[in-house]
């Protein structure tokens, strides 16, 4: 009976060593970002707490490293880029959207803690901190790079977002990102060869097509943060720009 059971055993051992190597290979998603992408799920809600109803979480993981008031630049110099990036193994995916907190002058009030330099050159600032501290502040695009570039040598994948719209129109028509940040996040991502979702885009079309009045539903507080209806509509805008790219291999992870 005994030497009848070794080899059900020894099958139960390699089955189970099989389900743990594949468990430990499923990909994850790490999603960088402010609180459009990433807040408190109370009034206000980020579309990155919606987007895992999109994909099929048996094969694929979803983490969101998204932080509430942060800037490209406050993200990577407060360490939240590093602790992202330790974790990033080949065949992951980095989802990178930033924008709503990056307009300030870079300086060393409170107000310019976040800001950042306008555009994707090699520009730089330096600022020296009361503590004596130095820092060099560079261009939105620089910080995107960095992002894309330090993602891919990891094995993983980047995909960049544009911005969500905020609930300002102008002329009846929602005001875009694609002369801004949305612009210069695109510009970025084709000079990386990274994939590129303009969400701003996506839910812009939507927001002129139903009007200020109903669009202002979805925004509780302010004109930049959403309810939980408008972070479901930006999430699907992210699962429509995937579906819309045969390319994007974030297509195989998608339910039907």
């Amino acid at each position: 009976m005994m030497k009848a059971s070794r080899p059900i055993i020894t099958l139960l051992i390699v089955a189970l060593a099989g389900l743990a190597f594949v468990k430990q290979q499923k990909p994850t998603i790490y999603l960088i970002g402010d609180s459009t992408t990433h807040n408190n799920d109370k009034e206000t809600w980020g579309w990155g707490s919606i987007i895992s109803n999109y994909f099929d979480l048996s094969r694929i993981s979803i983490e969101n490293d998204a932080m509430a008031g942060r800037s490209t630049r406050t993200f990577i110099k407060e360490g939240r880029w590093h602790k992202v990036d330790s974790l990033l193994k080949p065949g992951d995916y980095v989802m990178m959207v930033f924008g709503h907190n990056e307009g300030s002058k870079p300086d060393t009030t409170k107000s310019g803690y976040r800001g950042v330099l306008k555009g994707t050159g090699d520009e730089t600032v330096e600022l020296t901190w009361p503590n004596g501290l130095k820092e060099t502040v560079h261009t939105y695009g620089w910080y995107f790079h960095k992002f894309i570039q330090e993602t891919k040598a990891k094995g993983a994948t980047p995909v960049v977002l544009s911005m969500i719209p905020r609930n300002e129109f102008r002329d009846g028509k929602v005001i875009r990102a694609n002369n801004d940040y949305g612009k210069w996040a695109q510009e970025v991502a084709k000079q990386e060869g990274a994939i590129f979702i303009d969400m701003n885009r996506i839910t812009a079309d939507k927001y002129d097509k139903w009007g200020p009045d109903s669009v202002k539903k979805f925004f509780p507080g302010d004109h930049t943060h959403t309810n939980k209806m408008g972070a479901t509509i930006n999430a699907e805008s992210v699962a429509e720009g995937i579906r819309a790219d045969s390319r994007n291999p974030l297509n195989k992870y998608l339910k039907n």
